[in-house]
């Protein structure tokens, strides 16, 4: 028992002896290899390193003997900026030492900028502005502390003008006007192709049609457009190159041009046409809430005794004492905001007498609006036409003869202004307003103003700096000898909408006799244009006087483009135009004047839906 443990012990030393031999025997070989390996590789950069630079230092002086001609200035450059080397060749000379010698510097180059360290070195850096606009960097060595004294070269670091590159706004259109111009040019080349062809080019141009039309979409600008525009323009742009090698034809090209772009201007000027029209259309269409808001108030008027459709204060309408106003109007939310403005604006509210004219339809809508609505202490008077038993019958058939495009401009409401000294018989003078003002300051100051035996005082229109601006030729036709001998073409011109009118001094010349032969004679020629207006400048010319323009501002409705400051110190604002503040086309920046003199928390108003 004993030999067989011994000879256990023996076989497992023998195994242990055989393990770690191996083990120890390749650490310290290898801690050997390192070691010498180290140590050489050292060595062999170290010599590499001065090899370097003794091929470099060679070299230098070999282009010195042999009189290469020197380099270029700009000797290196990165990004924006160039090292430029302004050292000679004696500096170069001079410096061979220090710069062999000179083991542990470095240059370091970090983005655009390179800057060199250097033991012992203080670099100070000089910003220049070159002659070019460029800015120039000087690294200029302002020390140098060492043992041998070597004059560094000047290096000059220049930051080079970058050609500007076009931004791109933002909001831009230039991709959307491409693809537009490629879209011009397809359907310019696929008009070439025969009715019935169905070539590869024809087919690829109505493809790519339709992809640039589907990537166009609605765009008005690059930032609408989808990511796929760009191939989609790029896949075009090849399509036409083919085509222009297919079509080289110039002529064909030119003249089917040509025949678009006029196509284009005609149904550019049949919208212009159609919007022109449809503009009119909604001028004079009586929106839905107003034509509401009339039924109502005459449905409510019928409800009432006889006795209780008449207005208060019925003594004062013949009072020449008072201060007597008139508009001839259709509209109820007109007529009321006429009157309130004016009365909210007099001094003396209750010397005002406010007569409105209208039609027999509109009669008891507008007298129900004044009997639940009284203004103040003010009086106020409805007259309906079929009162006016003078009037003639025929009268009314002539103005339909009027050759006009908006009857407004033809209906006897527009002309019964020439009939006042008829319709207020014991009256001497009264101011007219259009219903489509609004009165801002007080206006019976009118009534101090000494007429001079005229019979109409109007703000003038004949400044050509005025937004407002009218000329005699404008609608006065001159080329007839009898107007031309009558009324002279320079004649200053004025404005209807706010006219004092002097009723004696129009009944002593006649002056409504007179209008109506030259209501006559545009009948039967083609002397002006149909209207009221031009109708006044030759009724009443040679009897006008010229009040200050502060009594009348004009051109708020339409884009007349008057001031601020013009509107805010006017006693009366006018919406001459076809913008009127009731209706939706209204111009927004100026309806706040009108909308302040109405509530439109009125339960009338709130049932017909009207709103500011």
């Amino acid at each position: 028992m004993r030999i067989l443990r011994w000879q256990r012990i023996c076989i497992i030393c023998l195994l242990s002896v055989s393990v770690f031999a191996p083990i120890f025997l390749v650490s310290y070989r290898l801690k050997t290899l390192t070691l010498d390996g180290s140590t050489e590789f050292i060595e062999d950069l170290y010599s590499i390193k001065h090899r370097a630079d003794a091929l470099k230092l060679n070299a230098i002086e070999q282009e010195e003997g042999d009189g290469v001609k020197e380099p270029n200035e700009e000797v290196y450059r990165v990004g924006d900026y160039s090292i430029v080397n302004n050292t000679t060749n004696e500096d170069l000379k001079s410096g061979q030492s220090g710069i062999a010698g000179e083991k542990n510097s470095s240059v370091e180059t970090t983005g655009n900028a390179i800057v060199g360290k250097h033991q012992n070195k203080q670099v100070q850096m000089e910003e220049v502005l070159s002659s070019n606009g460029s800015k120039e960097y000087l690294l200029n060595e302002a020390t140098l502390e060492s043992d041998q004294r070597v004059r560094s070269p000047q290096v000059k670091i220049i930051r080079h003008k970058q050609r500007s590159l076009p931004q791109k706004r933002k909001g831009g259109d230039e991709k959307v006007k491409q693809m537009i111009d490629q879209l011009i040019r397809a359907k310019a080349y696929l008009s070439f192709a025969a009715p019935e062809s169905n070539s590869h080019l024809v087919r690829q141009l109505k493809q790519r049609i339709k992809e640039v039309e589907r990537g166009l979409g609605d765009a008005r600008k690059d930032s609408d457009l989808s990511r796929s525009a760009g191939q989609r323009m790029r896949n075009m742009e090849m399509t036409l190159s083919k085509a222009s090698r297919v079509y080289p034809d110039c002529s064909s090209m030119v003249k089917k041009l040509r025949a678009m772009t006029q196509s284009a201007e005609d149904q550019v000027q049949t919208q212009r046409d159609q919007s022109t029209f449809l503009t009119q259309l909604a001028g004079r269409t009586t929106p839905k809430g107003l034509h509401c808001l009339s039924m109502r108030l005459t449905a409510e008027f019928f409800t009432f005794q006889p006795e209780e459709q008449k207005l208060p204060n019925q003594q004062n309408y013949d009072d020449p004492k008072f201060f007597h106003f008139v508009v001839f109007s259709d509209n109820v939310l007109a007529s009321a905001v006429v009157v309130n403005s004016t009365v909210y604006n007099a001094k003396e509210p209750e010397k005002i007498v406010f007569h409105i004219v209208t039609d027999s339809l509109n009669f008891p809508g507008i007298s129900m609006w004044f009997l639940l609505n009284p203004v103040g202490n003010a009086t106020i008077q409805v007259l309906s036409i079929d009162d006016f038993k003078w009037l003639s019958k025929d009268y009314a058939s002539l103005l339909e003869k009027q050759k006009s495009l908006d009857p407004r401009y033809s209906s006897l409401l527009n002309h019964l202004r020439f009939y006042l000294p008829d319709i207020f018989p014991h009256l001497d003078k009264i101011l007219f307003l259009d219903h489509d003002v609004v009165v801002q300051g007080d206006l019976t100051g009118l009534w101090r103003v000494n007429m001079k035996r005229k019979v109409n005082g109007a703000v003038q229109t004949c400044q050509e700096d005025m937004p407002s601006f009218r000329r005699m030729d404008m609608y006065i036709n001159f080329s007839y000898p009898l107007v031309a001998e009558k009324f002279d073409l320079h004649a200053c011109t004025w404005a209807f909408g706010m006219n004092l009118f002097d009723l004696r001094e129009w009944r002593r010349r006649d002056l409504s006799r007179k209008y109506q032969r030259f209501l006559l004679m545009g009948h039967d020629k083609a002397l002006w244009k149909a209207g009221s207006l031009p109708l006044g400048w030759v009724t009443f010319y040679n009897h006008t006087l010229t009040l200050d323009q502060k009594w009348h501002a004009l051109g708020l409705g339409y884009e007349s483009g008057v001031r601020l400051e013009d509107i805010e110190r006017a006693a009366v604002v006018h919406y001459d135009g076809i913008m009127k503040p009731w209706l939706d086309l209204a111009i927004g920046k100026y309806k706040g004047y009108w909308n302040k003199y109405l509530d439109f928390n009125h339960p009338y108003l709130q049932g017909c839906n009207i709103h500011g």
